[in-house]
């Protein structure tokens, strides 16, 4: 019964997608893209590793707003979790993790300008809400056997220390450092908007044709993610984390009066700064919402969906790349080495790459988001396949794939592709910084035109969006019964 739901609900998805396909702008509308694609390819294969000045301070920089904001998200989040059961935190950790790091550093560059803490905070606030549902979740799946059989009298956060923490503590661990990585990815996405990290050295090559610098700064920056568990091991976490904040550089001054003028004049509807009255607020959200919400949400649905089943697509192409069942070592080595590329390049870095290439229009949006998570799905459904024992009898090829191993990786698929489906939300909606017409165009346009009214209405608009298409996911996942570990719901 339950399969039988799982597989409607899948056609449903892939029948929405491709309705969708009528409704986007998908096209390649640079002259040469073939030109392009193979210079940036040469670039890739002879990186230029001298030529870059200042390639050492952005790599300082990038893990110093890693550790630093990553740190400051989990104190938050762990905070956070400890009150979980009360309905307005969970809302607020919802609101918080909804918004992406890139919105937030936007809203920080208008008062703290190029000042380390936008970074800092760009990061650890998302963080804060994602690692608060995570932490809870993890919290309550412990063992409650030990906190049973202490003594009569032991205070509430005793009973916490010694008997729930010792079993929680692996998982938060992994978790952690799971977001830690993550957390190097959302570092150098932030380089994008000016911060000194290595997305804005890698913006500043491409725009200047340099591929050699392309290839060197992606490189630097795969094999910063592929080595993080040899450099970033446990007893020297803390040692980072102190030594991070003096490594993110001194920047602008931050002018107090900024701030309070941003609070208290900026973000304020216009027609009720100027004393336009209740009529004067509803033409401004008419017009707002005729003109910029309605088509974002349009255009960021639209992409979000076709993107999700190019996702499935992906990763069913993906996942025999690693599994066991398919191959020998040496293939499956390749098949690793190519799905930690996809899933350790962010996709506004790679939508940015293709949107070069290609010129603009959905399609580089989609084919980023779709290699990222499928990369991800792809790697977390290899090891479950992995984990599958097979007859000696069973069949080979195309016949194990379709017959074999298909039919009991369906559910965690669909698990899988349900929880990353608010993710892709909201990274369809800041790509439109890039030029795309989702709301992430119009917030930054608003932003451009000093109308931060404007601006934080539709941010407001995005989150609740993303809130939505979370819930609808979890309801989703709790009618067909399945279910992720938190631990690979992180990736």
């Amino acid at each position: 019964m339950m399969a039988s739901a799982s597989v409607r609900i899948s056609l449903l998805f892939v029948a929405i997608g491709l309705l969708s396909l009528f409704f986007a702008d998908i096209a390649i509308t640079s002259i040469n893209p073939w030109k392009d694609l193979t210079a940036l390819f040469i670039g890739i294969v002879t990186p230029d590793f001298l030529s870059l000045q200042g390639m050492g301070t952005a790599l300082l920089r990038t893990i110093a707003f890693a550790f630093t904001g990553v740190a400051l998200g989990s104190v938050s989040g762990f905070l956070l979790a400890l009150a979980f059961r009360w309905r307005v935190v969970r809302m607020f950790s919802a609101f918080i993790r909804a918004i992406h790091e890139l919105f937030w550093a936007l809203i920080f560059l208008q008062f703290f300008g190029f000042h380390p803490l936008t970074g800092v905070l760009a990061i650890a606030i998302p963080y804060a809400g994602i690692f608060a549902k995570v932490y809870s979740d993890i919290l309550d799946e412990v063992d409650p056997t030990p906190a049973r059989v202490l003594p009569a009298g032991t205070s509430t956060f005793s009973a916490f220390l010694y008997a729930r923490v010792p079993d929680a503590l692996p998982h938060l661990a992994t978790y952690t450092a799971y977001r830690l990585e993550c957390g190097l990815r959302s570092s150098a996405v932030l380089g994008f908007v000016g911060l000194p990290t290595l997305g804005f050295y890698l913006e500043s090559s491409f725009s200047q044709g340099f591929y050699s610098e392309v290839g060197a700064l992606l490189i630097l920056f795969y094999v910063l993610i592929a080595t993080l568990r040899f450099w970033a091991r446990p007893r020297l976490v803390p040692f980072y984390i102190i030594a991070a904040p003096f490594f993110l550089g001194d920047g602008l001054p931050i002018i107090w009066g900024n701030v309070v003028r941003f609070f208290t004049e900026d973000i304020v509807p216009s027609p009720i700064r100027n004393g336009d009255g209740i009529a004067g607020l509803a033409n401004w959200l008419s017009d707002l919402t005729l003109h910029e919400a309605l088509p974002g949400i349009w255009n960021t649905l639209v992409l979000t969906q076709i993107a999700l089943v190019l996702t499935g697509i992906c990763t069913l192409i993906a996942f025999p790349l690693i599994s066991r069942h398919f191959g020998g070592p040496k293939r499956r080595g390749i098949g690793h080495i190519l799905l930690v590329i996809a899933r350790s390049t962010p996709e506004y870095m790679l939508a940015y790459i293709l949107l070069q290439l290609w010129g603009p229009s959905m399609l580089p949006a989609i084919v980023a988001l779709a290699l990222h998570n499928g990369g991800i799905i792809g790697h977390l459904i290899g090891k479950r396949s992995n984990e599958i024992r097979l007859r000696p009898d069973a069949p080979q090829g195309c016949d194990r794939y379709h017959y074999e191993l298909l039919p009991r990786l369906h559910r965690p698929f669909i698990a899988f592709l349900l929880y990353r489906w608010e993710i892709i939300m909201r990274e369809t909606a800041i790509l439109g910084i890039l030029g795309i017409y989702t709301l992430g165009f119009y917030v930054d346009s608003a932003i451009q035109n000093i109308q931060f009214d404007r601006a934080m209405v539709l941010i407001l608009i995005t989150a609740s969006l993303n809130i939505l298409v979370d819930t609808i996911s979890r309801r989703v996942r709790q009618h067909l019964k399945l279910r992720t570990s938190v631990t690979c719901e992180g990736h």
